[in-house]
């Protein structure tokens, strides 16, 4: 007859240890990732821009006749995006976004030249909004103004 199989209990391993090692490979391991996670973040955060909570206002006040004068400008709020209000020297109105295509700077009506003009890379459009100098690569984005009496109201298009 066989002699008698004997069943051993398998031998428990030994608990691990934190080595040196151990300890350079986690701290390595980690400071990858946090690398990783300060690169990624800021690309990510720049290809999908967060939307807006501020509702868009379409119509605004800007004021009466009486405060604009001839051959002047004027920027003013149209929910968060800066715009323009140009009243030109034969007293017509004109409006556009006061942001600069060039680089969303926000530009300005240059009196003494007759120009509205981008302070960022001296950029310059004539007073139908047209890009004349400088790198702007195209117009101004027009705004509808509107006379309702005495008042003067800008207004989106579209």
């Amino acid at each position: 007859m066989a002699p008698a199989e004997q069943h051993t209990l398998p031998k428990a391993e030994p608990p691990v240890r934190w080595t040196r090692r151990h300890l350079l490979d986690a701290l390595l391991g980690l400071s990858a990732l946090a690398w990783f996670g300060s690169v990624v973040y800021p690309i990510t955060r720049y290809l999908l821009p967060a939307q807006s909570n501020e509702p868009q206002q379409s119509t605004v006040k800007v004021g009466t006749k009486e405060q604009f004068s001839p051959n002047s400008g004027t920027i003013f709020r149209m929910g968060s995006k800066p715009g323009l209000l140009v009243r030109t020297p034969n007293g017509e109105f004109r409006a556009f976004s006061a942001i600069c295509s060039h680089l969303d700077c926000t530009v300005q009506f240059k009196v003494d030249e007759g120009v509205i003009w981008c302070a960022c890379h001296n950029g310059r459009y004539n007073l139908q909004g047209i890009n004349i100098s400088g790198p702007p690569p195209r117009p101004l984005d027009p705004l509808i103004v509107t006379l309702k009496g005495d008042e003067v109201y800008v207004s989106l298009r579209g």
